[in-house]
């Protein structure tokens, strides 16, 4: 017996319609300016870090396709009980990933690399949790390179070095996150 659902079909359009859209000119139309701004700096971070711009643009393309997967699911009411469970987990655990970032900047001496590169990697696993059943391998693998990327314990090390040169980027982006974490949105 062949199962066929048209709302499903819809869905898949929309997610390939929106991944495939996931370029610097169009993400302004999908996430708000603070969020684009941190963006924003996370590319310049990762660019000069890794001295590749396509691999810096490759990584926010990345995240943005993944957000914006997500939020189709979310608003297509997509996900189960127990999957938005571990949805709630992914938000405490971001919340608190944020408010740890802006408190190692904030206070100094205090950054712990170990500390900042285990919330990305447990913010990875409950998101690789949620999306397990609904999104492929390939947009798994999208969701793995970015975590892996940003908990790099070297790129965080250079991030939070107080003389170093990504400081004025890390400004910004606690900036943006203390922003985001007083607008409830994370």
């Amino acid at each position: 017996m062949e199962h066929f659902s048209s709302k499903d079909m819809a869905l898949k359009a929309q997610k390939k319609i929106l991944s495939s859209m996931a370029t610097k000119s169009s993400v302004q139309m999908f996430i708000d300016d603070t969020t684009s701004e941190i963006l924003d700096e996370l590319y310049r971070v990762s660019k000069e870090y890794s001295g590749n711009r396509s691999e810096a643009q490759k990584v926010i393309k990345d995240l943005i396709k993944i957000a914006v997967k997500i939020g189709l699911l979310f608003r297509n009411n997509r996900f189960s009980k127990e999957e938005l469970g571990v949805a709630q987990d992914f938000k405490k655990k971001l919340h608190f990933g944020a408010m740890t970032a802006i408190s190692f900047y904030e206070v100094e001496f205090t950054f712990d690399k170990a500390v900042m590169s285990e919330l990305l990697t447990s913010c990875r696993d409950l998101l690789l949790r949620l999306v397990n059943s609904h999104l492929t391998p390939k947009s798994h693998n999208r969701i793995t390179h970015v975590f892996n990327h940003y908990a790099d314990p070297q790129l965080l090390t250079q991030l939070y070095d107080p003389d170093g040169s990504f400081r004025g980027n890390l400004t910004k982006i606690c900036t943006g996150l203390n922003k985001l974490v007083e607008d409830g949105t994370i």
